[in-house]
């Protein structure tokens, strides 16, 4: 079974989603800066027996406006409420992962109405961080474009299941293979990342949470420590031996996961027993 793409527009800026369709309670995927909504298909593929799923490319990023005026985060946060509306998903679960993950948990905040729960992974609300955009810039400087192959390219970005959902992201041209966004749009994206944290939108999450973490050192032990403290009933679970991007590299794991929490809903005594940090 494959996907349908979707096309939601607001204010002008073309959205693309890749609607897999399935039936039961919805959900919603983002993936993280320079990603694509591909990323996330094993994932889907996981979970369109028992949810509708929908996976989006964010702005400036896959198939959608590549060069959007606005990048701010209130502006991530509202493309995530008008695909909600735009393609009929009631209440759907936000699942995002790294500053897809940020978008999700931000929405929740501004929007408790929207969703029924959230699922963070390897994202968290972070601290101010002035050299955020000058390290992602090199990064992103740092990617032999064009790449001659997508077999280098996937090199290039990690090999194995990493580096090809990476390289799965690119465009072919006469030349050779391109990233499909600009970098200055994905730098001017986390201009509001390096002047403050988003604890206060942490904490005004109602909505039932699952924090994914893998050992990645991305989110430090002290933030996840605060994540817990400020909302204690938040489950946080960590998957060993793998990495910043283990939604590529374990998605049948993370899928299993997303599936025990979601279930766990309406059974109390098992929603308790995820109530403390866990690893899988």
């Amino acid at each position: 079974m494959t996907w349908t793409e979707r096309t939601v527009k607001r204010d002008g800026v073309r959205l693309a989603c890749r609607d897999w369709g399935g039936s039961g309670p919805p959900v919603l995927l983002l993936h993280g800066l320079a990603g694509h909504a591909g990323e996330w298909d094993s994932l889907a593929r996981e979970l369109r027996a028992s949810h509708r799923v929908v996976a989006v490319d964010q702005r400036g990023h896959g198939a959608s406006e590549r060069r959007p005026a606005d990048v701010s985060r209130a502006a991530y946060v509202a493309d995530v409420v008008a695909v909600a509306h735009g393609l009929g998903l009631h209440r759907p679960v936000l699942v995002g992962q790294s500053l897809g993950g940020h978008c999700a948990l931000l929405t929740a905040a501004a929007h408790p109405e929207l969703c029924s729960a959230l699922v963070l992974v390897e994202a968290g609300p972070g601290s101010a961080n002035p050299d955020v955009q000058a390290e992602i810039g090199g990064w992103l400087d740092s990617w032999p474009t064009p790449f001659p192959s997508r077999k280098a390219a996937a090199a290039f970005l990690g090999g194995g299941p990493v580096g090809e959902g990476w390289a799965a992201g690119l465009e072919e041209r006469d030349d050779g293979w391109w990233p499909r966004f600009d970098r200055d749009v994905m730098v001017d994206s986390l201009a509001e990342n390096a002047r403050r944290s988003f604890w206060d939108e942490w904490a005004s999450i109602t909505c039932p949470t699952l924090v994914v973490l893998a050992q990645s050192g991305i989110l430090p032990a002290d933030e996840v420590d605060g994540m817990l403290g400020r909302r204690p009933r938040t489950v946080a679970v960590s998957v060993p031996g793998t990495g910043h991007d283990l939604h590529l590299e374990r998605p049948a794991v993370l899928g299993g996961l997303l599936r025990e929490f979601l279930g766990a809903f309406d059974e109390q005594p098992v929603l308790r027993a995820w109530l403390s940090p866990r690893q899988v």
